[in-house]
């Protein structure tokens, strides 16, 4: 069997590079693509000589050709597929988002189908936004198979990638891992509406007042263990389709803004009123407990926010952090 090398795409997102930076950790073979050119978040979270032992491509998802020889090529045994545009792109521009997010997706599928028996694992993100409105679900905890009604384009385009998964593994016996980030907060999770709470923790460090600018309730993972969880996923063997909720911390969003001012005293940290988020985040995990054998990566909340406080103090004071996206 061969070693393992792992292909992530979207590697210069914040996942991305928190995947790159994990995999560089355990010494793991590791190939980034991306069509972005400058790695400006794996910078963040890693060094010179660790970016030096990251094989670099710009590759373009919606090529399938290119898809399929990337991965025969360079003896790809596992895929971690984030490449994506998020939802305000897809609304500007709906037909480059269902290029990348829906025939890019099958693109990366295709790859896994013609290369069968060298690829052993396959995860992908999906999203909260493929579910409905949180009014849509009533009381108790949402299923990982619960009826979804996306709201946006970008959650149908979502929806399309799950039930693209299902499909393959109907048709082909082609697995494959789909997992539903809510809100990742952590270092280099600086765009979209949700990044207001890492961005928060940011402002708290540089001692500048911030706003995020929605309330309620809300789910959080923290980036490097959504890394762990993506990786942990391409690497179980499951033999299927999964779609599987992400859950961890559960909690309101002015519950988040106390425990970055017990972490970071003084922090001028406010939250808007009543306007809550319209996903439901009380979300149950069971299958993603299934995929990983129980062995849900989880960092305790106050050490997440202590960690990425610290290291967002580091960044600044080397001056490798551009506070300009605290604005606006």
């Amino acid at each position: 069997m061969s070693e393992p090398r792992v292909l992530v795409t979207g590697a210069c997102g914040c996942i991305g590079a928190w995947t790159l930076a994990t995999l560089v950790s355990e010494g793991t073979s590791v190939l980034a693509a991306d069509l972005a050119s400058d790695p400006a978040r794996p910078r963040l979270l890693l060094d010179g000589d660790d970016l030096k032992r990251i094989a670099w491509t710009r590759l373009d998802v919606t090529d399938r050709e290119a898809v399929v020889r990337c991965v025969g090529n360079e003896g790809i045994t596992h895929i971690v597929h984030l490449a994506g545009l998020q939802v305000p792109f897809c609304k500007a521009n709906p037909s480059a988002g269902a290029a990348v997010n829906v025939l890019g997706t099958v693109n990366v599928f295709e790859a896994v189908r013609e290369h069968s028996g060298q690829v052993q694992g396959l995860a992908y993100a999906s999203s909260i936004a493929a579910l409905g409105p949180t009014s849509f679900y009533g009381d108790g905890l949402v299923a990982d198979d619960a009826p979804r009604r996306p709201e946006t384009l970008y959650g149908v385009y979502k929806q399309a990638n799950e039930d693209t998964a299902r499909i393959y593994w109907q048709d082909w016996e082609i697995p494959s891992v789909g997992l539903r980030p809510y809100i990742v907060f952590g270092v280099g999770r600086d765009q979209g509406l949700t990044s207001d709470l890492a961005k928060s923790i940011l402002a708290a460090v540089a001692q500048r007042p911030y706003h995020i600018k929605f309330s309620g309730k809300v789910a959080l993972q923290y980036a490097p263990d959504t890394a762990r969880m993506f990786l942990g996923s391409a690497r179980s063997g499951y033999r299927g389709a999964a779609v599987c909720n992400l859950r961890n911390d559960v909690l309101e969003v002015d519950h988040f803004v106390e425990r970055v001012r017990a972490v970071c005293p003084g922090a001028e940290i406010t939250a808007a009123a009543d306007h809550p988020l319209p996903f439901p985040a009380d979300l149950e995990d069971t299958r993603l407990q299934e995929v990983l054998g129980g062995d849900v990566p989880y960092t305790p909340l106050d050490d997440a926010i202590r960690d990425t406080a610290t290291r967002f103090e580091t960044l600044l004071a080397a001056g490798e952090i551009d506070l300009t996206q605290l604005d606006g």
